[in-house]
């Protein structure tokens, strides 16, 4: 898959695996849905995130009503969530909707691991 280093990369429950866990570099994956009002306040936060990022960081969405499968291998309860990978395992969480600053704040500690 090629990579758009402008927009963030969307993944399915099909190629989530190979395109986040298999990853060289630490990942972002916005879990969302289009009926979600907070999940469409974190967009543009993420949006930016993947041109800031290109090249340091892989930022995904996916979209939680046709991806069941890979919400439930992560419990996810909530949406918006934010989970950051490193070396293909999760090692953070952010449940809810954040201001930019405080998903960079956890961006750059992943970065830092």
């Amino acid at each position: 898959m090629a990579e758009n280093t402008n927009e963030p990369i969307h993944v399915t429950d099909a190629d989530f695996k190979t395109t986040v866990l298999d990853a060289q570099l630490p990942a972002m994956v916005d879990f969302w849905a289009a009926w979600c009002g907070p999940c469409r306040m974190v967009a543009p936060s993420v949006e930016e995130l993947s041109r800031e990022y290109a090249g340091k960081a892989l930022i995904a969405k996916m979209d939680a009503d046709v991806n069941p499968q890979t919400m439930l291998q992560y419990g996810i309860m909530g949406i918006p969530t934010l989970i950051f990978f490193k070396d293909g395992k999760e090692v953070e969480r952010l449940v809810g909707a954040y201001p930019k600053a405080q998903i960079v704040k956890k961006l750059e500690a992943v970065l830092a691991k």
